[in-house]
């Protein structure tokens, strides 16, 4: 299946109940975002074993907060696995889900495969959805990169579109595998952005602006840029040549980074993000 984009479909009339196994940043994004877009929060559940965290997603939402993993997944059509990827075995292991429940993972280098072995396909043999949101999906700006496993229903996707789009953008993949090079791009990708915008700050600082302009020149020039990238629909290399003049000051500098490899330093980047997910993966699957 190639890879479609996406925004947050309506919640329909009767909505799903959600159950979310860790209530972290990236669950309170998503539970904020399905709020805010007319999903009740009486039909929403979270797990989390921080005291203090709980009482905040209740204040903040009005959510019901379980006592337990089990309580929270009982008749709960849709199940969000939203823990740190080393806590997923202790969170799901022997779990009993509804039959008809689509569960979704947002724990980076989890397969597919551990999921269902750490349930245990005596117990279920539902949908599951992998996902890997990015950090931005905090502000509502994030994009998030799916993969559903074989056989999964239209009804098992929508879901997760439902969910995952709450905070941003979706787009699907049509082979695992393919979600170690999300996580690469998307996943990993906005610490690329703040490593460029601290370093262009800092050359900035260099040439004889004070931090603060400095900051504020490289950081809005990113987001007026990623504005006009998207506003417009034109391909960015397109974008790249119609600011670059012929023997001006943008071809200067580009020539310069192209000089250095910065495509080849980039590519290489990303190379080793996608292989450590893949190992990530390994590592896991081998302790099960």
């Amino acid at each position: 299946m190639p890879v479609t984009s996406s925004t947050a479909p309506a919640p329909s009339a009767t909505a799903d109940t959600i159950a979310f196994i860790g209530g972290g940043n990236m669950a309170a994004s998503l539970i904020g975002g399905l709020v805010a877009a007319g999903h009740p929060a009486a039909s929403i559940r979270v797990s989390e074993p921080d005291a203090e965290r709980a009482a905040a997603l209740d204040a903040r939402f009005g959510l019901t907060v379980a006592a337990d993993n089990v309580d929270a997944v009982t008749g709960a059509d849709i199940v969000v696995l939203a823990t740190k990827p080393q806590q997923v075995a202790g969170a799901i292991r022997g779990l009993q889900l509804s039959a008809d429940a689509t569960l979704i993972s947002i724990c980076a280098g989890v397969r597919i495969a551990s999921l269902r072995a750490l349930i245990g396909s005596g117990n279920w043999a539902g949908a599951i959805v992998r996902a890997m949101p990015n950090t931005p999906a905090l502000f509502g700006a994030g994009i998030t990169g799916l993969f559903a496993s074989e056989g999964a229903p239209p009804r098992a996707r929508m879901q997760a579109e439902t969910v995952l789009a709450a905070a941003g953008k979706v787009c699907w993949v049509d082979r695992e595998p393919l979600m170690d090079a999300v996580t690469a791009v998307s996943g990993s990708g906005p610490a690329y952005f703040f490593l460029l915008a601290e370093a262009m700050a800092d050359a900035g600082v260099a040439l004889g602006l004070t931090p603060a302009d400095a900051k504020a020149l490289a950081l809005q020039t990113f987001i007026g840029a990623a504005r006009m990238a998207e506003g417009t629909g034109t391909d960015v290399a397109t974008l790249r040549a119609q600011v670059t003049s012929r023997g001006g000051t943008t071809q200067a500098a580009l020539e310069t980074l192209e000089a250095a490899g910065f495509r080849r330093i980039l590519g290489a980047a990303l190379k080793a993000a996608d292989t450590r997910g893949a190992q990530l993966g390994d590592e896991l699957a081998a302790t099960i």
